[in-house]
């Protein structure tokens, strides 16, 4: 080999084992529309997802993805190391599909922010005999199934339609006797139409609807710290006096709406603005509660798949290290950890 071939050699090792070092250190994360989860957008776009990868020497890539149970396949799939989703969704997708995830973030609860709107009704019990559209197997159909049992009804009382969170506003406000269960920016939408009334929402159920930062388990440990180093220095500029509303506007914007309709749709969530208040959320026993309700139903609903026996098929572990069903197969874990340990 001559001289000036073995130095093309050498560069081209050198070259490769950098885009591999590179890769390694590289980690995309994924989001989609939602009033607890816009703020992902804003840190991205304001260059404070990077500050704080820069931070611990790595990249963070973070993409919108328009359909959410699409973005929570495509974490599934391995095509991103984090995502946001529901407490429930966590469950029934990744760990049901094998993926160990860990609760990273718990951004807040929905206490509003989804809800279920009719026309020419007014009451749960004027569902019968509707058909409602909804994201099937979601939050959504959780919410229903809740709204239901607390009127002594069942699904046997109507017709789900199964249809696309990026669909629904616009079905609801074309359609005469229309009913649907979504949550915002569209459940704003479909609220504002013509003859729409809001019969239940979740503040009807409180502190069952959960809006995480996922990412799985064996993620690298720089990605986690610098997610949430990122999410809790955003969650700083929403809440003071002197950056709200650049912030807020900016939110709105990015969603679709007016600053007053976001400022609405916070009023409906309940945002944890504080690590140490997530992280007291992580702690509770009420999370426990919450998780022991969606497993049945997601059980209940055949989402477990056709080997599971009973909801105890996949195990979820809890901050203080208990186990709600198979210790043998642990897929979804909620801890306190990195948010107590935030590095400001």
């Amino acid at each position: 080999m001559t001289i000036k071939l073995f130095k093309k050699s050498i560069a081209g090792l050198l070259l490769a084992m950098t885009s591999m070092v590179a890769s390694a250190d590289s980690f995309k994360v994924c989001w989609s529309h939602y009033t607890g989860w816009e703020p992902w957008g804003y840190a991205a776009d304001k260059g404070i997802v990077k500050k704080w990868a820069d931070k611990y020497g790595i990249e963070i890539k973070v993409t919108l993805i328009n359909d959410y149970i699409e973005s929570i396949n495509l974490y599934t799939a391995g095509e991103f190391d984090a995502c946001t989703m529901t407490n429930m969704d966590a469950l029934t997708i990744p760990a049901v599909g094998g993926i160990d995830s860990t609760a990273l973030i718990i951004g807040d609860y929905s206490n509003g922010n989804d809800g279920i709107v009719i026309k020419n009704g007014k009451s749960v019990k004027d569902l019968k005999g509707r058909e409602v559209s909804l994201v099937e197997l979601s939050v959504s159909h959780y919410m229903l199934a809740r709204a239901l049992e607390k009127n002594g009804m069942s699904e046997r009382d109507l017709k789900v339609m199964n249809t696309s969170d990026a669909d629904i506003a616009s079905l609801f406000i074309a359609k005469d006797n229309a009913a649907t269960v979504t949550w915002n920016p569209p459940l704003q939408q479909v609220r504002n139409a013509k003859g729409a009334k809001m019969i239940f929402d979740s503040s009807m159920i409180p502190g069952e609807i959960l809006d995480l930062m996922v990412v799985k388990t064996d993620a690298d440990e720089r990605l986690k710290k610098a997610l949430v180093g990122a999410w809790y220095e955003t969650m700083s500029l929403m809440n003071n006096n002197k950056t709200q509303k650049e912030v807020i506007d900016y939110l709105a914007d990015q969603s679709g709406a007016t600053p007053a309709e976001f400022k609405s749709q916070l009023k409906t969530t309940k945002m944890f603005y504080t690590n140490e208040e997530a992280a007291k959320i992580a702690q509770a026993d009420s999370v426990k509660k919450t998780m022991d309700y969606v497993r049945t139903f997601s059980f209940e609903k055949g989402l477990f798949g056709d080997g599971a026996s009973s909801p105890d098929f996949v195990g979820i572990e809890f901050d203080d290290g208990s186990v709600l069903g198979s210790k043998r197969n642990i897929k979804l874990r909620f801890t306190s950890k990195y948010m107590k340990e935030l590095d400001k």
